[in-house]
């Protein structure tokens, strides 16, 4: 009888430990992830023009970016970098200031950008990017002739979605929008919402990219 319970328990205790492994291997193959481990690495930089309504007229800001790529898998990545623009048009403040009003809105802003990439080895595929960061606001003559030294400063927080073309394997242009979002804006006679808005943007991108 000693002989048959040792016996019922080493069998019992054997299929115990082969339906385990089973059902971990079952497990194993069943699992999914997001990301599959295969990571690698790249960078890009390149010029930026943005186009939007800037206190009532058509305003360009002209500036660049760059960002390190961090390629997750095959079909996602995300890029950490920065990037700043300047305003290059004219817009003259709405109200006088010290008694002058033949003065021209002058500054620019920039900060962190972060960068999520679906698919980027189709030929078109669609990147998603937001900026923080801030910037600062002076006052000029039309000529540049004189500047005031006053700055304002605001924030900026501006998210963005955009198509992005693969040109070749070193260059990418990205076309979209972007809603600048600015806070801090008083002086002068412009409020944040003279600068806050959408923007037509365009990406020139140059570098490695998987």
């Amino acid at each position: 009888m000693k002989y048959f319970q040792f016996t019922a328990a080493l069998i019992l205790t054997a299929a115990f430990l082969i339906s385990g492994a089973a059902s971990k291997s079952l497990f194993a193959q069943q699992t999914e992830t997001l990301f599959d481990g295969s990571v690698s690495h790249g960078g890009f930089g390149g010029p930026v023009v943005q186009i939007g309504d800037v206190a009532g007229t058509a305003g360009v800001w002209v500036g660049g970016r760059g960002g390190w790529i961090i390629n997750l898998d095959h079909h996602h990545a995300i890029s950490l970098g920065g990037g700043g623009y300047g305003l290059v048009t004219n817009h003259r403040v709405p109200v006088p200031y010290d008694g002058n009003d033949d003065l021209y809105a002058m500054g620019g802003y920039g900060g962190f950008i972060f960068e999520y990439t679906n698919r980027s080895y189709r030929l078109i595929h669609i990147t998603a990017a937001t900026l923080i960061g801030g910037g600062g606001l002076m006052l000029r003559e039309r000529n540049f002739d004189d500047v005031n030294e006053e700055v304002e400063s605001y924030f900026v927080f501006e998210p963005g979605i955009h198509a992005e073309l693969n040109v070749t394997h070193f260059f990418r242009i990205a076309a979209g929008v972007n809603y600048r979002m600015t806070s801090g804006i008083s002086d002068f006679g412009f409020t944040d919402s003279d600068f806050s808005g959408f923007n037509g943007v365009i990406t020139f991108k140059f570098g490695g990219f998987l």
